[in-house]
């Protein structure tokens, strides 16, 4: 646990950098008035915070400076990290013991660019250290690199993969995993999708197919279906992810490249907005660099 917070703390110096130096830069040796909450909202709002939870934090500031007429640096930093706990604790996942289904199908989706083919490596690894036996479905194959990408995380991982030729239907792909997950007693597939195609009604109707596919097999399936959006994008993240609910039955975000933002405030909004749970943090390159978002945890590690 101390390892992981260390790296999540390493994965937020940008947005650490930016953000929080910014507020100190705001509050630092002033009396905290109602001239300096706007230069604090202002400065939140620019973060990617998102405007509608700049708000609500803001609005707690303002009713506290009212109350108690005086607030100092350390009251304002408390009152901030307390708020967003609260509002990144909003929508909880579900824990593993709540998870029954074997195997586990977990779908991953996302535009191409997102690190969404890493991202399995990572889950495929992640998942294996826990004790579980981990299969990789190979259906992303409109684009030419993608199978072979996969393999080569699937050999770092050290498990197993099913792929087909390139251009084949993803649908099948799919549907020959679940069939080789169930015979060999696997008990995580993830299935990796398209990120791109022509148009995105092309895309959409792509994933509802596999999805389709995957539930005749095994009723139920996709238990999960993550959501891989790039960190460093912003609010154009939380634009894509608005499309893919869309059409897709979305259950958590993968929140990648976290460690290359200065606006890993983004989590908030994706949180707020989409009434979903961030369910892992990308916070590095390497294979093992995957952890599970905790509110708590990725709150200290901003004011750390």
């Amino acid at each position: 646990m101390i390892k992981v917070f260390s790296k999540l703390a390493q994965g937020l110096a940008k947005t650490k950098a930016g953000l929080i130096s910014g507020i100190a830069q705001v509050i630092k040796g002033r009396r905290i008035d109602e001239n300096v909450l706007d230069e604090l909202e202002e400065l939140l709002i620019l973060s990617d915070i998102g405007v509608g939870t700049v708000q609500i934090i803001m609005e707690d500031l303002r009713v506290r400076l009212r109350r108690e007429d005086v607030l100092d640096e350390q009251q304002v930093i408390a009152i901030l990290k307390q708020e967003l706990v609260t509002l990144l604790q909003q929508t909880t996942p579900l824990s593993d013991d709540e998870i029954t289904a074997k195997p586990l199908v977990v779908s991953i989706v996302g535009v191409n660019g997102t690190g969404k083919t890493t991202t399995i490596g990572k889950l495929a690894n992640y998942y294996q250290q826990n004790g579980a036996r981990v299969l990789l479905a190979a259906a992303d194959t409109f684009r030419a690199a993608a199978t072979d990408q996969l393999t080569i995380w699937a050999n770092r991982a050290g498990v197993e993969i099913v792929h087909n030729q390139p251009g084949a239907d993803p649908a099948a792909v799919a549907y020959d995993a679940l069939q080789a997950a169930i015979a060999r007693n696997i008990d995580i597939l993830l299935v990796d999708t398209a990120g791109r195609l022509h148009t995105k009604s092309n895309l959409m109707a792509e994933l509802t197919k596999i999805h389709k596919v995957l539930s005749k097999l095994l009723p139920g399936a996709p238990h999960e279906v993550f959501l891989v959006l790039d960190a460093t994008t912003g609010q154009n993240g939380l634009s894509q992810a608005k499309q893919f609910l869309q059409t897709v039955r979305v259950t958590g975000i993968v929140l990648t490249k976290l460690d290359g933002t200065a606006k890993g405030g983004i989590v908030i909004p994706i949180i707020k907005e989409l009434g979903l749970p961030v369910r892992f943090v990308g916070i590095g390159e390497k294979i093992e660099d995957l952890a599970t978002f905790d509110a708590q945890a990725f709150v200290e590690a901003l004011f750390q």
